[in-house]
């Protein structure tokens, strides 16, 4: 992240892959100083960049006008989810290749207010009510600027450092093997954010937006949540299910007093005990359907969060898969790189305050073993993820103590951290303000312009 006057600018990595095809629309000043418009070609050869006959380190164009933009074909969205395609994209601001390793990775250069109307217009329709837009804005731009906010220089050391992708705890107790995985913010090493969903959904300038964004951003801009004067990490999901997680649960184990337990409702549902780390508990609360403000059907208030692609998905609040016995073992060994042999029981063995599963067992006729946390078991349970891990098993037609059938009723999408999308959608439809909504996810924080 660099500074121009006091709005930072950041770098987002788009695209990477062998050879890359760009169109400039308008005029670009390239890094020798050359004018180029029009559609272009730069490939990866031997560690450099060819472009235009020329072997470089490092290639880059900067727009001559605000009018200028870039396009790039086959970007990939929903990387490894369940509604994985590509895209042809366009973009504002300056277009950067480097060299990764023997491919090449295209970065967007842009200022921060910039970044965000694309991302609120990816994240969610940009026709959402006003309080839902300037709340995404807020916590968009604190997701964003919190890693970055004491971070050094971009440099080699800085990029060893910060490289790993993932924290993995492995090691076994005398009768179990253990395998706790989370992944890290701090994955990306060349650039600040890349453009899915691991990060944040940036899709430049292709998903049109409107004035309602632009003043959503213009209201709010600068503006963070901060709790003892730092940024917040505002995460947040499509549906929390009805009461969100806690930080530690799905991350690293630290503790963060805004980001922990909050029922998504004006009052507390009644005929339920909401200690969801209790099986008996979770179970009840996930096989039935609570009141909670992501507890909705309403197309029109759904049409606000979800995109075309997410409106595939009709059940998130609470959702059913089956699997055939040999269905299930396939996908378990192809995506664990493990072979259970046949799958005898998945036992919950720790859920958060959300009833989301934190550790699961997974008992096979070849191999026992605990994963965790909520998203590797999400992975290693669907062909691409499962919409949370907050769900409870049915086992049927048992045949030599093998179940051939396996039900997992479920509830939620995502992770369930911070601000539930859908939840304060419906807040913001039935009268809550922006600050409201977002002191009602992240507890005890502060609304604060930084900038």
């Amino acid at each position: 992240m660099k500074q121009d006057n006091t709005e930072p600018i950041i770098q987002v990595g788009i695209l990477t892959a062998s050879q890359i095809t760009f169109v400039l629309n308008g005029n670009f000043i390239s890094t020798n100083n050359y004018l180029y418009t029009g559609k272009r070609l730069a490939v990866h050869r031997k560690g450099k960049i060819l472009f235009n006959g020329d072997l470089l380190d490092e290639l880059s164009f900067e727009p001559t006008s605000d009018n200028c933009s870039f396009d790039l074909n086959d970007v990939v969205i929903g990387i490894d989810f369940h509604w994985q395609r590509k895209e042809n994209q366009r973009f504002k601001g300056s277009l950067k290749f480097i060299v990764d390793g023997d491919k090449l990775t295209v970065i967007n250069e842009i200022k921060v207010e910039d970044y965000l109307t694309s991302v609120i217009s990816s994240e969610m329709s940009a026709n959402a009510s006003d309080e839902l837009l300037k709340a995404h804005a807020v916590i968009s731009r604190s997701w964003l600027l919190c890693p970055l906010q004491s971070q050094e220089p971009r440099t080699k050391n800085r990029d060893e450092k910060n490289g790993k992708k993932q924290k993995t705890i492995n090691y076994k107790l005398p009768t179990i093997n253990y395998l706790i995985k989370w992944y890290e913010r701090d994955a990306h090493t060349h650039f600040d954010v890349c453009a899915d969903d691991h990060c944040q959904r940036y899709q430049g300038i292709t998903r049109a937006s409107t004035r309602s964004v632009e003043k959503a951003i213009e209201a709010t801009r600068g503006e963070v949540l901060m709790f003892e004067d730092k940024i917040c990490d505002a995460r947040y999901s499509k549906s929390c299910g009805g009461i969100s997680e806690t930080f530690e649960n799905c991350w690293a184990p630290e503790h963060y007093p805004y980001l922990t337990k909050v029922i998504d409702n004006s009052t507390k549902p009644k005929g339920f005990e909401l200690d969801l780390t209790l099986e008996e508990n979770a179970v009840k609360w996930i096989r039935q359907s609570p009141e909670a403000f992501c507890n909705t059907t309403d197309k029109r208030v759904l049409s606000q969060v979800l995109n075309n692609y997410d409106q595939e998905t009709t059940d998130f609040y609470r959702w059913k898969v089956e699997y055939r016995q040999a269905e299930l073992a396939e996908i378990i060994h192809r995506r664990s790189g493990i072979d259970f042999g046949e799958i005898v029981d998945l036992i919950p063995v720790k859920r958060g305050e959300s009833g989301r599963l934190i550790e699961l067992k997974i008992i096979g006729t070849k191999q026992t073993l605990i994963v965790g946390k909520e998203l590797e078991i999400r992975k290693w349970l669907s062909d691409s993820h499962l919409y949370s891990s907050a769900f409870v098993i049915d086992k049927s037609e048992i045949i030599d103590d093998i179940p051939q059938h396996f039900t997992l009723t479920g509830a939620g999408w995502g992770h369930g951290v911070g601000l539930c999308q859908i939840g304060a959608a419906v807040m913001g439809e039935i009268g809550y303000l922006y600050n409201q909504i977002l002191l009602h996810y992240f507890t005890g924080a502060e609304l604060k312009r930084i900038y």
